[in-house]
């Protein structure tokens, strides 16, 4: 609006015609407080306008089209908006925290018992591993269980007593995975679940305690038993007896409930039977035929490269388990999975694995191979060995043999080429040993062989590997007998135990070439000089060739 001579008059226009009985009354010119306010003594006709002031910027200049719809919008009540504002933000607050907590929860839990899982009566949430180790032991060892009879005799027994084997690092596991299936309801605390004692109950051991602690042993039945003989390498019977037995079904049911709620004593009552045998040898051996038809399988397992190992008749036996249950009459047999899986990830790779070592070929002058010094073997590494032992469990349940082959990560030998500069050429028909160096002739010597027929030296492409400047040798003569030749000199061995050294008691055969009436065990006898020259200048790895026919007569 602005001020004139006559008065005023509206600056802006409105879009009704009743805003032409309002102006405005400027505090001062275009200020952002100008209000509008009622004119010329005429009142609005809406009340909603009574009192209220609107601000100057809050109506458009942009014509008398859109000024009604600008004028409701400045008319609404501005606390509405900003409580809608503040609500969304408390939400998105709310949200964005519950994000953060679950996550943050199932960190904090991943190695940790989960919220609202219980063990022993009791909550085990935030206990990690060795925490949880130690309630374990703690419930385990606090368990009792006390039996009493109708004739006032009472024992207590500890779990271990009764026949039952804990695992307690399988039931810490069972612990920490408790919940695991969603990971929501693992950190939920009102989504609960109780994890019992991973545990097996010996029915035969337990019955066999309460036998021997209340009744008198002139009375007690005994059960016939199999058991594996390590003198006969199979499984045997021991033969039982009838008497009296305790009725133990209350004691098992008491058993059952403390494997369920460890930590407490229970209390159960025992009867007693008259009874032939509580399992009849007849029974027991039926078992033990059955366990040594385990023995007898053919399990071989193949790291799928050169190297096969069969599981041995007494390993198969350390795995056999034998399950009596007197109030049946029965054994039964069966195989021990979690043996067989330690076994496969504790031992196999030792057996299966090998440590790659590149083959070395010895060549000639032209490169070609002469033969080979180090036979290549690649690398082999057997990995997921819990799928072998599900298949070696799976054979022996099935009474059936089995070969089979690990998975294994195999790396490929590499060939090197190593050329020969010594050579020795043993030529059995002249009865010499020639000495080459980058094929020169550097020395010939008189030798003699294996004797003809019997210890003849081997034809054949060797190299020296191993040398002794004395060595006392000894072996066995034709009729049986042993021979001892202490000091023997300037040993060079080149297939076995056939090799280059002194013979100085043969030496009318070495002057005569003589392997038929004055021949070796298979060695080269030389005289000292010549073998010591051997020793000297042809090292390990010198490549020795036997070659030509044995003769039948002296040479020389």
């Amino acid at each position: 609006m602005t001020n004139t001579s006559d008065g005023f008059m509206p600056r802006y226009g409105a879009g009704s015609q009743g805003m032409a009985n309002y102006g405005r009354i400027p505090a001062q010119p275009d200020a952002p407080g100008d209000v509008w306010k009622g004119m010329g003594g005429i009142e609005p006709n809406d009340d909603t306008l009574s009192g209220m002031e609107i601000p100057l910027y809050a109506v458009s200049d942009g014509g008398a089209a859109d000024a009604g719809a600008e004028m409701d919008e400045a008319l609404r009540p501005p606390h509405r908006r900003v409580w809608l504002i503040v609500l969304l933000s408390i939400l998105g607050a709310i949200v964005v925290a519950a994000i953060a907590g679950f996550f943050t929860a199932r960190w904090y839990y991943q190695d940790k018992a989960a919220p609202g899982v219980t063990f022993a009566g009791a909550s085990v949430a935030g206990q990690d591993r060795t925490q949880l180790a130690g309630t374990v032991k703690q419930a385990v060892d606090a368990t009792k269980i006390t039996v009493t009879d109708a004739q006032g005799n009472t024992l207590t027994a500890s779990l271990k007593d009764l026949g039952v084997t804990v695992d307690e690092q399988q039931t810490v596991s069972a612990l920490l995975s408790a919940k695991s299936g969603n990971p929501f309801t693992r950190i939920n605390p009102f989504a609960r679940q109780n994890v019992k004692l991973s545990a097996t109950v010996d029915k035969l051991a337990l019955s066999e305690y309460l036998t021997g602690k209340l009744i008198t042993p002139d009375q007690q039945a005994v059960a016939s038993t199999v058991s594996y003989d390590d003198a006969s390498s199979k499984f045997v019977v021991t033969a039982g007896r009838g008497g009296q037995t305790p009725v133990v079904d209350n004691v098992t049911t008491a058993v059952d409930q403390a494997i369920d709620q460890p930590g407490s004593t229970r209390t159960a009552t025992v009867s007693y039977t008259q009874t032939d045998m509580p399992i009849s040898e007849a029974a027991a051996a039926q078992a033990a035929d059955q366990a040594n038809a385990g023995l007898a399988l053919n399990i071989t397992i193949s790291n799928g490269d050169a190297t096969t190992y069969k599981v041995p008749a007494a390993t198969i036996a350390s795995w056999t388990t034998t399950t009596a249950d007197p109030s049946k009459g029965t054994i039964t047999v069966s195989y021990n999975k979690q043996a067989i899986s330690d076994f496969m990830s504790g031992e196999l790779g030792q057996h299966l694995n090998q440590t790659k070592t590149n083959q070395v070929d010895l060549v000639d002058t032209s490169g070609n191979v002469i033969m080979t010094k180090t036979k290549g073997i690649n690398g082999v590494t057997v990995k997921d060995t819990a799928t072998i032992a599900d298949q070696v469990y799976s054979a022996l349940s099935g009474n059936r043999s089995a070969t089979l082959t690990a998975a294994s990560d195999i790396t490929k030998f590499d060939t090197e080429q190593q050329k020969v500069t010594w050579k020795i050429v043993v030529d059995r028909s002249k009865q010499t040993a020639t000495v080459y160096n980058n094929d020169q002739v550097v020395q010939t010597f008189n030798v003699c062989t294996g004797k003809t027929g019997k210890h003849e030296t081997t034809p054949g492409n060797y190299f020296i590997y191993l040398k002794y400047k004395v060595q006392d040798m000894r072996g066995s003569n034709d009729d049986g007998s042993q021979y001892l030749t202490p000091g023997v000199k300037w040993v060079s061995y080149f297939n076995g135990g056939q090799g280059f050294h002194t013979a100085s008691w043969n030496a009318s055969g070495i002057a005569s070439g003589d392997p038929t009436g004055h021949g070796s065990h298979g060695c080269v006898n030389m005289n000292e000089a010549d073998a010591k020259w051997i020793y000297d200048n042809c090292p390990e790895g010198t490549l020795v060739q036997v070659v030509g026919d044995q003769p039948t007569a002296p040479v020389r």
